[in-house]
């Protein structure tokens, strides 16, 4: 028996799934992501609990566990990675994760609350943090960059915080000072193990629902493949109160109630998708936070480094920065051009070209490159709150593809104003003195790294101009994404207040799906405290009507 096995005995692969004992469960939460584990964990405590996860456990895979290969992850194209790669309408790479823990498996581990004033809130974050959040270590680039933020004036200084204030700050971190990742899948040790299964390699295919005329449609259960592709059913029990609660992030929400004939009838009509509720909003008023990055050269040796430090501005812009990144032995220096092969992470080099043999070849080969070696590092500008809305449709009903996902990043101008702002502020932060202090390469380079960005293979977009004598059109040209999409199952369109999806009974959307806004400098804090605070409220109110039930008795 593996080491995660002692420890998480109630993981276990779907294929071993016995349909006879399927019936009976207060709640089936699906998508074991980075809301669905601590709500799977919390409503655990007093009531039967079955979680499902596509993906497998993140536990024996290196690359997701070490910060030191962080990239690898993204780059990898596999059928069986933890991250699963699709690209927008608009031409952009992104990434979805596909693995227990979700988005907290893959991502680059920056951890800052946002604000949200309610005791149970405040309650549900210590409840995290005490697991899995860490005080990053604050390697030498971040306290350049840190300086940098001040003397430019993104002020005050905030020290180390949870909290999201305006100024410059440094986050938490999942990743501890050994650079090992601890996931949101950390937090099912939280469980009550008698009262909770979690399934692993469990794809859903769509949500089951009873019918009856002049009443609404009632969710009992879900459909769901194996990993040797076995379809099987699990149902909840038909006492009052057990739900079955959809977490499958901002893509495989939606998705998921599309497949399951709850969105636009014409559009489900089109795929042969009997409809159990017309509702024209699902998948609608997406959003993706636009990023934008300059690569910095040193001449100078550098340690690995993801995001630690934040300048939390006034003008809609968020600017973080990274390190420690690079393709081969000749490190990117203050004395010679950028090639786009060596600009960014394997995750910016175009799919064609990401195989598994030249990823393989990256692993055997860094064994003789000391992270140290790689000389440079990158400075990112965020758009905290996009007003560009875009959409997410089906393809077809194979719940495995991507869905066809629409962003329109920078459409709307307030997108392109926000851009701009960032790139001077960025501008402005590699001249300060820290900054300039530790890198020991030229300013007049700023120029030169911005122009030739634009030719960098960071996205699929055309390019339209040869050098930034226009921002606006760098901004268009070079954006690429945080991974903070968000939307597509709105509060007030698609779920009410209590994530409770409108038209139909016994079922909730519970993560970035169901927000407006992209929280904090980084959501994952935000959406692991949705799953805390709304299974510590949903069990506090169940437990509460049957309480009163009683004693009317």
């Amino acid at each position: 028996m593996k080491g995660w096995e002692r420890r998480y005995p109630f993981i276990r692969r779907s294929s071993s799934w016995d349909d006879m004992s399927s019936r009976g469960y207060d709640y089936i939460v699906v998508g074991g992501g980075t809301a669905g584990c601590p709500l799977a964990a919390t409503l655990s405590q007093k009531y039967k609990v079955l979680l499902l996860e596509r993906g497998g456990v993140p536990f024996t895979n290196r690359n997701v566990s070490f910060l030191s290969n962080f990239h690898l992850t993204l780059a990898d194209t596999s059928p069986t990675s933890a991250s699963q790669y699709f690209v927008s309408n608009d031409g952009v790479y992104n990434a979805r994760a596909r693995v227990l823990g979700g988005g907290t498996s893959i991502n680059a581990g920056f951890y800052s609350r946002a604000r949200w004033d309610a005791k149970l809130v405040n309650e549900s974050y210590p409840w995290i943090e005490k697991q899995i959040v860490k005080e990053p270590m604050f390697e030498p680039w971040q306290r350049a960059v840190h300086g940098g933020l001040l003397e430019i004036g993104i002020s005050p200084d905030n020290g180390f915080t949870y909290d999201h204030l305006y100024g410059t700050k440094v986050g938490g971190t999942i990743f501890d000072k050994y650079g090992r990742r601890h996931t949101a899948a950390e937090l099912l040790l939280s469980a009550n193990p008698r009262n909770i299964h979690v399934l692993i390699h469990a794809k859903a295919q769509k949500i089951i629902f009873h019918t009856t005329a002049g009443k609404k449609p009632r969710a009992v259960g879900v459909v769901f493949n194996d990993e040797n592709g076995v379809q099987h059913e699990a149902f909840i029990s038909r006492r009052r109160g057990s739900e079955i609660m959809v977490t499958c992030g901002a893509i495989g929400s939606p998705q998921l109630l599309l497949l399951s004939g709850i969105g636009p009838r014409s559009d489900l009509e089109k795929l042969n998708i009997s409809v159990v509720h017309d509702n024209r909003f699902v998948g609608k008023d997406m959003s993706d936070n636009p990023m934008n990055a300059i690569f910095v050269p040193f001449n100078k040796p550098v340690k690995q480094s993801l995001i630690e430090t934040v300048g939390i501005t006034k003008l809609g812009v968020y600017i973080e920065a990274s390190s420690g990144y690079g393709q081969s032995t000749d490190s990117i220096s203050c004395h010679h051009g950028i090639a786009s092969a060596e600009i960014g992470q394997l995750s910016t080099i175009p799919p064609k070209q990401r195989t598994q043999e030249a990823i393989e070849s990256y692993k055997r080969n860094k064994k003789d490159i000391p992270y140290e070696a790689f000389h440079g590092g990158f400075i990112l500008s965020k758009i905290a709150y996009p007003k560009s809305k875009g959409e997410l449709k089906l393809i077809n009903t194979n719940a495995d593809d991507n869905p066809s996902v629409t962003f329109n990043y920078f459409s709307h101008k307030e997108d392109i104003k926000g851009c701009v702002n960032g790139i001077r502020i960025m501008e402005k932060l590699v001249r300060s003195e820290p900054f300039l202090n530790f890198t020991q390469c030229d300013s007049k380079t700023v120029d030169k790294l911005l122009n030739m960005s634009v030719t960098a293979n960071v996205n699929l977009i055309p390019r339209h101009t040869n050098d930034t004598e226009s921002l606006e059109q760098f901004c268009q040209d070079t954006v690429i994404t945080i991974w903070h999409y968000h939307g597509g199952c709105h509060v007030g369109q698609v779920v009410n207040t209590d994530y409770e999806v409108m038209g139909v009974h016994r079922l909730r959307v519970i993560d970035g799906s169901t927000l407006d806004k992209s929280p904090g400098t980084n959501p994952q804090a935000t959406v692991m405290m949705m799953g805390r605070y709304m299974g510590v409220k949903i069990l506090r109110e169940r437990l509460g009507n049957a309480q009163a039930k009683g004693s009317r008795r």
